[in-house]
């Protein structure tokens, strides 16, 4: 195996530093996004892959959070393209541990993970934020959620910062419809 030249072991190093410390918030957002930690972590992964190799392009010491956002989105909008294009298809592993699990009329599981994240796609507030629009839903993840700025967002989504105000405005008013029943449920009154 080739060794590194000391130019490839200073990329490597500028893009652990840059880049490394989000990891944990693109994955949450690309949990957010597919609702699958599959789907998600093959998106982060994407997200570095590309990072990495259009390193060169991202200016040291400018927002490298808001750049790997907008790495992730593009992906994956591409993704979603991709797959609306291609027939529905099944994985014969799904079925065959689904009809195990049929068969043995035992599915309780004790993986955390799947605790986990079970409890959190049950969650209202996350079943709520799902029935959205995905052009609301965006926003307000990235806004109220992740914690970008008007500007920031606009420039991950290329799209004006007026539309992403609109955007903002529209989908916190869905959620808040949505969420109506859950306030009631829990007690909160809107007096």
């Amino acid at each position: 195996m080739p060794e590194l030249t000391s130019e490839e072991i200073k990329k490597q190093q500028d893009f652990e530093d840059e880049m490394l410390p989000h990891l944990d918030a693109i994955y949450n957002f690309a949990l957010r996004l597919t609702t699958d930690p599959n789907d998600a972590e093959d998106l982060v992964q994407d997200t570095i892959v590309k990072a990495f190799r259009f390193f060169n392009s991202y200016e040291k010491g400018t927002n490298a959070k808001a750049w790997l956002f907008r790495i992730l989105k593009n992906s994956y909008i591409n993704n979603y393209r991709k797959k609306s294009k291609q027939p529905h298809q099944v994985d014969y592993d799904e079925i065959s541990t689904f009809y195990e699990t049929i068969r043995s009329e035992q599915s309780n599981t004790t993986d955390m993970e799947d605790i986990m994240y079970g409890q959190l796609l049950d969650d209202d507030v996350t079943r709520a934020l799902e029935r959205i629009p995905e052009d609301f839903r965006t926003v307000v993840l990235l806004c109220d959620v992740e914690g970008f700025t008007y500007e920031e967002i606009a420039n991950m989504l290329d799209v004006p910062i007026g539309t992403i105000r609109s955007r903002l405005h529209r989908g916190r008013n869905l959620l808040r419809a949505q969420l109506v029943e859950y306030a009631d449920k829990r007690g909160y009154t809107n007096d």
